[in-house]
């Protein structure tokens, strides 16, 4: 598993993963979208305590700092895990949901008018 990298790792091939776990445990029943989103937004919110309290610059440097880094990256894992395990339930295609999403985005938000400042007037 250690060769696995985003390089050469799917998003099929991760949604298969996290299929395959929660099936050898028998959790698909506990897998509906309600609990499946409440989990996604308990995981994200775990996420946000490693960053809580600091400033934008150190919330930056937290990628140099490998025991740090590795403690955000596992919470990562598990909102990236449940967000493939709620699409698993819902039968959501990711690949063409999230280019659809961001052909609407680039819609909403045109590159020449939104270059270097964020949506807020």
């Amino acid at each position: 598993m250690l060769d696995k990298n985003d390089q050469t790792t799917t998003v099929a091939d991760l949604k298969k993963l996290v299929d395959e776990f929660v099936r050898e445990r028998d959790w698909s029943q506990f897998h509906s979208p309600k609990n499946l989103a409440m989990s996604l937004a308990i995981e994200a919110a775990e996420l946000m305590e490693h960053f809580q309290w600091i400033e934008v610059a150190d919330s930056r440097e937290v990628a140099n700092h490998p025991e740090k880094l590795a403690a955000a990256a596992e919470e990562i894992a598990d909102v990236l895990s449940y967000t493939l395990a709620i699409a698993n339930s819902m039968g959501v295609d990711l690949s063409s949901t999230i280019h659809a999403k961001m052909v609407k985005n680039a819609r909403k938000y045109p590159a020449e008018e939104y270059q270097g400042r964020h949506g807020g007037e």
